[in-house]
């Protein structure tokens, strides 16, 4: 029996809950920059939400700038002698006299600079790990032993040897321990082989299975293409009590899961395994909060704790821009015992620009895909 499809959220109810969980990402992200910088007293201009034009701000008593801006998709903080927003240094504060260099972030040591741009996504990590950890410690943890209870015929397992009763031990290299970490591994994967083994009375076998791609559609009718080996768990789905030390284990050991995943998934696209049209942009990302929002509170703070990880994942990949291409110049500069020049961290900074805002729109490109808004066109315009 098929379950009912969910209605989809109204637009204003979207809207609000992205705007919502971008607004706190955004305090917690930049959060990371501003306390570090405090904390190696470095002097910060502003602390922005949003882009654009200022709609309300107040200075605070160590003259930074707290701004509320007209567009509400992100935010940054900008340290006292910045060019911009993206922190890409103002070359005429070399000409300062070494008196009115303290407190400038230019002039911090590099370890220091280093610690303030990557505190931004180490702490979007934390606070999903504290998320996780907050509902393992109230809600439990949930696990079902890896043991095959059924396999389809002629499915992929099945052809491959694997029958009811074998213990999945790990899927390429990763250990399994309960039968939920399959069902990830599995339907994260491109269709490619992938590596299983698996214990059957006492003994332990390899063998190479190439899930089947097949097409299935979510609680609100969205259609998922996923990875499938063909078996059925055994036994019931149990509940763990764990105390506050087991609840936050469990929470890095599925931050660095679901790292893990984002990771592979972006190789699959780059190593065209699987498409770019398959990679979110900023308006599917917005539905599908809506659509999480709308199941509830908690599925919304777990949405949440998910797209925390992607935000810190993202922003360590270095290109120019994000804090991982300031990361990148900085270990150059270690490497050289000197920064780039000015010139050359200037053409980093507009390529950095120029290949996110094109990745932006091909993102934004297939979502409008997605939604059918192209088809209806060419329907309109036939």
């Amino acid at each position: 029996m098929t379950a009912a499809l969910l209605p989809q959220p109204g637009l204003l109810f979207t809207l609000g809950t992205y705007v919502l969980m971008v607004a706190v990402l955004v305090v917690v992200h930049e959060g990371g920059h501003y306390l570090a910088g405090r904390l190696f007293n470095t002097k910060i201009e502003s602390f922005a939400f949003g882009f654009g034009r200022e709609l309300w701000g107040w200075n605070d008593r160590r003259g930074t700038r707290w701004r509320i801006n007209l567009l509400p998709l992100g935010g940054y903080v900008k340290f006292t002698g910045d060019l911009n927003a993206a922190s890409q240094p103002d070359p005429e504060l070399l000409a300062l006299p070494a008196a009115q260099r303290a407190g400038r972030f230019l002039f911090k040591p590099l370890w220091q600079r280093a610690i303030i741009i990557a505190a931004g996504p180490l702490i979007n990590f934390a606070f999903a790990i504290l998320i996780l950890a907050g509902f393992y410690l109230a809600l439990g943890h949930p696990s079902t032993p890896p043991v095959v209870s059924a396999v389809l015929p002629n499915g992929p397992a099945a052809n491959a040897g694997l029958r009811a009763g074998d213990r999945i031990v790990s899927i390429d290299g990763s250990t399994v321990s309960r039968f939920e970490d399959i069902a990830t591994l599995v339907m994260t994967s491109s269709g490619a082989p992938i590596a299983v083994t698996y214990e059957r009375a006492g003994s332990r076998h390899d063998v190479s299975i190439a899930p089947q791609m097949i097409e299935s559609r979510d609680r609100f009718g969205g259609v998922i293409r996923h990875g499938r080996l063909g078996i059925a768990r055994s036994g019931e789905q149990a509940v763990e009590t764990v105390g506050p030390i087991g609840a936050l284990a469990y929470g890095v050991t599925d931050t660095w899961g679901i790292t893990c995943t984002i990771g592979r998934t972006l190789k699959q696209i780059v190593m065209g395994e699987r498409q770019l049209a398959e990679l979110g942009g900023p308006l599917k990302t917005g539905q599908m909060t809506g659509q999480q929002a709308s199941m509830g509170v908690l599925s919304f703070i777990a949405f949440m704790a998910f797209f925390s990880i992607n935000l810190g994942f993202i922003n360590l990949i270095p290109i120019p821009m994000l804090d991982g291409g300031h990361l990148l110049l900085y270990a150059i500069e270690a490497v050289r015992r000197q920064p780039m020049g000015a010139k050359v961290q200037e053409w980093a900074f507009m390529s950095g620009f120029a290949a996110i805002m094109s990745l932006m729109v091909v993102l934004t490109w297939n979502d409008l895909g997605s939604f059918g808004l192209w088809n209806r066109l060419a329907g309109w315009l036939g």
